[in-house]
């Protein structure tokens, strides 16, 4: 497992499903029940976390946790596929959350900044973020690491009895040095 300390205690880690799989779901279905973050209506529950991790492992797709000095988990960001053809194969979708209790700390803005640092060691091309359109906490916090808006799907997604838009924001990255077709 590596780790980067960080200022006040606060280090990020590579996640495992041993480890972390109970305290990464208890952030997502906090995030289920009570806000747009995800366009998900039931909570998951713990053998989800099986499938998950396993498509994390076969992707080679990062899981990066920041955790306190305790080593409680604080918040979670990774990256997956973003289309399943070939020649989209330099971009990833990324997700980052993080615990309610800890929200206006910084976290986020760790988490993602790893993500971008990984990106470019995996060779990536594009970052894609889809962010529910009225989550400006997180619209502001992609612009100010450079992403931009790259467009809108209005009322694609229906929770807490209202349409919802989904808004995607991308960062493009200097790497690949060498993109090859196939």
């Amino acid at each position: 497992m590596t780790s980067t300390p960080l200022n006040d205690d606060i280090r990020l880690i590579d996640c495992n499903e041993a480890e972390h799989a109970l305290a990464i779901l208890e952030i997502l279905n906090e995030a289920i029940v009570n806000s747009t973050a995800l366009y998900d209506y039931v909570p998951r529950p713990p053998r989800a976390m099986e499938s998950w991790f396993a498509a994390k492992r076969a992707g080679g797709f990062p899981v990066v946790g920041a955790v306190d000095a305790s080593g409680k988990l604080l918040g979670f960001g990774s990256w997956g596929t973003f289309r399943a053809f070939p020649a989209y194969k330099y971009t990833v979708e990324h997700s980052v959350y993080v615990h309610a209790g800890q929200r206006g700390r910084g976290l986020g803005k760790r988490l993602v900044n790893e993500l971008i640092r990984r990106a470019r060691e995996a060779q990536l091309h594009v970052l894609v973020g889809c962010i529910d359109a009225s989550n400006t906490a997180s619209i502001n916090l992609h612009r100010s690491l450079g992403f931009v808006h790259a467009g809108t799907f209005a009322q694609v997604g229906f929770k807490f009895g209202r349409w919802l838009d989904a808004a995607f924001y991308q960062l493009n990255l200097e790497t690949p040095v060498q993109p090859q077709d196939g």
